[in-house]
């Protein structure tokens, strides 16, 4: 048990926090589809380059469009969101 304490739980809330973090990433990527900014900036190509080949890559599992509306960000979002919990339930559960 000290061993998961010591380990196991840092890591665990480092990857929450990295969650989060990819979550606010994935908020101005789909604020940016909207207003169409520079694609030549570079913090806008940086942003393309760390959630478009996610997108693309549940674009690829789950084909799901509504018109011109991509759904694939709402997908990624939900995920991010069961991920977290679990691991926050995870690391709860095991502590006590």
């Amino acid at each position: 048990m000290a061993v998961f304490h010591v380990v196991i739980e840092p890591i665990l809330s480092a990857i929450i926090s990295l969650l989060t973090v990819y979550k606010w990433i994935l908020i101005i990527a789909i604020v940016m589809s909207w207003i169409r900014p520079d694609p030549y900036n570079p913090i806008v190509k940086f942003i393309i380059s760390i959630t478009e080949p996610v997108f693309a890559r549940i674009r690829q599992l789950i084909p799901l469009r509504i018109g011109m509306i991509d759904l694939s960000p709402i997908i990624l979002f939900i995920l991010i969101q069961i991920i977290q919990r679990m691991l926050r339930y995870f690391i709860y559960n095991i502590r006590f």
